[in-house]
């Protein structure tokens, strides 16, 4: 603009001062090697001012040609930014009705023009993933980790959890590990950290992040307790697996205080140490357990020991009679140790007991053996008949 008027400027000027200066023009000559150009100074000047008009028209003109094909540019990428934006809703709605194969075409046609390119790489790879396609989940994820840059973790987030799907359970371990270390507390990376944890058999690692899962709130109370257990009975199976009943106990003197008095797990270690033929330790660890409060899991084991020297155990059982009163299970593990021990009349004493606080089918057939012991054919027919007839009433109740 300002060369415009300049210009316009120097136009008037000379039509001004041109005629004033017709006779005194003056002249201009230059010399080539080949040439010699002679011309008056006014020509000079107007034949400067048509070159600068010139180059203005053509600056002009290079301006409006770009601005044009800048505008060509932005309707071809609107236009295909809108494509891919269409795409991505049209694959949403096909991941709805479970078409993978078209969410997998939709996702990724045109994912580098849509607004999160990263996502539309990643669902295409999970639909790949459960298509069966190995080669194309793979390349998809790649090309999800390129145009993430240096924000990966989504993109390691949905490998491992891709390599769970497919098997790769110690590939996905290896990853959870390394994801752990950059958040250790994000919910999704603890959630595919239970599952590799469990399938390559790290237990204690999976024991170590349960307070974290608790502080994030993963799980509830009940799972989170029932997750606990079934790592530590894991655990009690891999030292099984290699030391037998030493490898146990040694374990098993190696943890906390706070592990060593837990009742759950005193009666998943004495079931164990029952599994490897060692009941001598397995019945010390039922009586500790005991001792410090009723639980049902350890009465429940007590059969499985054929205890040689049962009078501890009546003992204990007694006293905690006394404490909580004679349940069903109380009075029936009674029962049992009396029928283990050829203590029939006390047997069929407790198998009443038993039988008189609720129906049970196992504690009738037990009581009709006591009775068997002790000739009493008549009494041992007529339970017997009790337990058939309440079997088929379940039976039907069930059907």
């Amino acid at each position: 603009m300002i060369k415009v008027f300049v210009l316009f400027i120097v136009l008037i000027a000379g039509i001004i001062l041109g005629p004033l200066l017709a006779g005194h023009q003056g002249y201009v000559f230059i010399r080539t090697d080949s040439y010699d150009i002679t011309t008056s100074v006014t020509s000079l000047v107007l034949c400067f001012i048509l070159l600068q008009f010139v180059l203005l028209f053509l600056g002009w003109c290079y301006r409006r040609f770009m601005s044009t094909t800048s505008r060509t540019k932005g309707w071809f990428s609107g236009h295909k930014y809108q494509k891919a934006h269409t795409q991505t809703q049209k694959a949403l709605l096909k991941l709805a009705e479970g078409d993978l194969e078209q969410v997998e075409k939709l996702m990724s046609k045109h994912a580098d023009f849509s607004q999160q390119p990263v996502i539309n790489y990643l669902m295409a790879a999970e639909a790949a993933q459960q298509r069966g396609d190995s080669y194309r989940t793979h390349q998809y994820l790649d090309r999800a980790a390129e145009a993430a840059g240096k924000d990966q973790l989504p993109v390691d987030i949905s490998r491992v959890r891709i390599q769970l799907a497919e098997g790769e359970i110690h590939a996905a371990r290896n990853g959870i590990d390394k994801l752990l270390d950059q958040a250790p507390r994000h919910p999704e990376i603890l959630r595919l950290a239970e599952q590799a944890y469990l399938g390559t058999g790290a237990y204690q690692a999976l024991i170590e992040l349960l307070p974290i899962m608790a502080k994030v709130q993963l799980h509830n109370e009940d799972e989170l307790e029932a997750l606990k257990l079934k790592s530590y009975k894991g655990l009690m199976n891999q030292c099984m697996a290699e030391g037998g009943s030493d490898g146990l106990k040694n374990w098993w003197k190696a943890q906390p205080r706070k592990v060593r008095h837990e009742v759950p797990l005193q009666a998943f270690l004495a079931e164990h140490l029952i599994e490897c033929g060692d009941t001598r330790s397995a019945e010390k660890m039922i009586i500790d357990g005991l001792k410090q409060q009723y639980d049902e899991r350890l009465l429940l084991l007590i059969p499985k020991l054929q205890s040689e020297q049962p009078e501890a155990i009546e003992k204990i059982l007694l006293s905690l009679v006394k404490q909580s009163g004679a349940t069903p299970l109380l009075n029936s593990t009674l029962g049992i140790l009396a029928l283990q021990h050829a203590q029939w009349e006390k047997a069929e004493t407790y198998f009443k007991a038993a039988l008189a606080q609720r129906f049970d089918a196992y504690d009738a057939a037990w009581l009709a053996d006591a009775y068997d012991k002790l000739h009493k054919p008549n009494e041992a027919a007529k339970i017997r008949q009790e337990a058939l007839t309440h079997s088929l009433k379940q039976e039907r109740a069930k059907g």
